[in-house]
């Protein structure tokens, strides 16, 4: 039996997240200094995943930490010190945004911004998860969980969101990629067939050697 079928979906759809996080930052770290990869692809996947990040943690911050620090003090305590992290990310995401990404001799700063977001992320999601994990196992009903999940897709940033169906379907399982993207508008699942031809083609780029 398939997680999809086991898991709430708090947990696959988190999961499924973090995974994207830990995919899209190493691309992108690995990616940047290779002058076979464009530039302009690149500025791409940086411009995005900052603009996603940044979005993952504010949703935390601000719709689910407060939800589940009601429900438990101890889990509250550990997501005080989760959204002290999100600020050094935050930051770190913003240096990598203010990274030129013009030409060939911006690369060596671009690679070092994009290397120091992905290990931030990597160790972040490293103490994140397993107090997250619980907590949402724990506290977390499926109604409270929807509601948030509806509140993040309304708020979700959407330039070349075509990506995040890629990084989804690269880094999951695909009975949890259909669950995940069940929950999206009905315009955008007509689209999924285009989108995900889309991302397929602009990943092929970015993992060229």
């Amino acid at each position: 039996m398939s997680n999809a079928q086991t898991e709430p979906m708090s947990i696959i759809e988190t999961r499924l997240a973090h995974d994207f996080h830990r995919k899209a930052t190493s691309l992108l770290a690995d990616a940047a200094p290779r002058t076979g990869v464009p530039l302009s692809a690149i500025a791409v996947l940086r411009d995005f995943l900052v603009a996603q990040l940044h979005h993952h943690h504010e949703s935390e911050d601000d719709l689910l930490w407060p939800r589940l620090a009601a429900a438990d003090a101890q889990v509250a305590a550990g997501l005080a010190e989760l959204s002290k992290e999100h600020d050094l990310l935050d930051a770190s995401l913003d240096a990598l945004a203010a990274a030129p990404a013009q030409q060939d001799g911006d690369r060596a700063k671009l690679a070092d911004a994009a290397a120091a977001v992905r290990d931030l992320v990597h160790r972040h999601l490293e103490h994140e998860e397993p107090l997250l994990f619980p907590a949402l196992r724990t506290h977390m009903t499926a109604e409270d969980w929807a509601e948030f999940s509806q509140q993040v897709i309304a708020t979700s940033p959407m330039d070349a969101a075509h990506l995040l169906i890629g990084f989804f379907d690269l880094v999951g399982d695909p009975r949890e990629v259909e669950l995940v993207l069940a929950g999206l508008p009905e315009p955008a699942r007509a689209a999924l067939p285009i989108l995900r031809a889309q991302a397929e083609n602009d990943l092929r780029v970015l993992q060229a050697s």
